[in-house]
């Protein structure tokens, strides 16, 4: 049986024409075209829907973010205004948070908190600017020095202690007093002798009129480890009381006669501040012990039991109390407090993380 090839005529010919997109006939090619079209309208609507719920959720992110760099920089204005604040208010004698010199008399406190040291917060030259401000302030009707202090450097209490007389000669109608909370001790107690008077509370301790000079000795330390002591000087004093070597009796006797020349004046200071008060003929009382309130005032070393509210009140007779305590530079505190955040948030991380 023969192969015959098809044949394709034209119109003319009248025979049937295949379809270029594999249909028979035009139905069939308007059906698939029509498919296709509608196939592709669906996935451009799927397309611009799809455009449409990005773009939205472009926008809410938008807002979003917009909404978080707002918070971000009102904390930013926010945490500016609170320096900037701080940084006025340390410039204005008298601030209390809560008030201001405002023509109506007070009593001005400065308070000595911690140690009387050189580079400390209550230097001789900081309690001194708390106190020339204190009188200064035509509104201060007295001045009260509270004290709750273990002591300090001599040299740095005696700078006060010489203040204190010449600024209430100076302002004789503003009289000083002393109010001493949990401790006033060696270097609080001399700067305390100044005040026209002195108040603690009963349990207070009170005293320690005294000097002390510490010091250790690792010469033995040094021989049974094996080392040698090498120390060189020009001057056979230089390495006075060298810790490393035996303590020579030359060297001892120079630094007794160093702290005894101290106490002396220590002693002197306080009998001159405290004048026939002092009783001096009790056993023990120059010689570096401490006493309760109650016990003090027995002693004359106090002269009698009431806290600052109390000396305002009864002695000043201006109970508003405006506070001239020289603070730390803002900068200072706003360094201290970003530090304690960091640590306190640091450590609760950890212990987070050790749960």
């Amino acid at each position: 049986m023969e192969k015959t090839e098809p044949s394709f005529k034209g119109p003319e010919g009248g025979a049937k024409q295949e379809s270029p997109i594999g249909g028979v006939g035009g139905g069939s090619a308007s059906q698939f075209l029509e498919r296709l079209i509608a196939a592709l309208e669906e996935g451009r609507a799927a397309e611009r829907e799809a455009m449409s719920q990005l773009f939205q959720e472009t926008l809410r992110e938008q807002k979003k973010n917009r909404r978080s760099k707002n918070w971000f920089r009102f904390f930013i204005a926010a945490y500016l205004a609170a320096l900037l604040w701080l940084a006025y208010s340390d410039t204005l004698p008298g601030v209390e948070m809560d008030a201001l010199s405002s023509g109506k008399s007070h009593t001005a406190v400065v308070d000595i908190r911690g140690s009387i040291m050189a580079n400390g917060e209550y230097s001789a030259e900081k309690v001194i600017d708390g106190l020339q401000e204190a009188f200064k302030d035509p509104d201060t009707a007295g001045v009260v020095l509270r004290i709750n202090s273990p002591g300090g450097s001599p040299v740095q209490s005696g700078m006060i202690y010489d203040e204190i007389q010449r600024l209430t000669k100076k302002y004789p109608s503003k009289p000083l007093y002393a109010a001493l909370e949990d401790i006033c001790a060696s270097g609080g107690y001399y700067i305390a002798s100044a005040a026209k008077e002195i108040f603690a509370d009963k349990a207070s301790l009170v005293g320690s009129i005294g000097v002390v000079l510490r010091s250790f000795g690792f010469e033995e330390t040094l021989n049974k480890v094996g080392a040698e002591n090498r120390t060189l000087t020009a001057g056979k004093s230089k390495a006075f009381l060298d810790p490393f070597g035996p303590v020579k009796e030359e060297d001892r006797l120079h630094a007794q006669g160093l702290l005894d020349k101290i106490h002396r004046q220590f002693i002197n200071a306080v009998r001159k501040g405290r004048g026939k008060r002092l009783k001096s003929w009790e056993k023990g009382l120059f010689e570096g012990l401490v006493w309760t309130g109650e016990e003090a005032v027995a002693k004359g070393l106090v002269d009698g039991l009431g806290s600052t509210a109390w000396i305002a009140r009864e002695r000043i007779k201006a109970e508003k109390v405006v506070d001239f305590t020289k603070k730390k530079d803002w900068v200072s505190r706003v360094s201290e407090n970003l530090a304690g955040t960091f640590f306190d948030a640091l450590a609760l991380r950890t212990i987070a993380n050790l749960e």
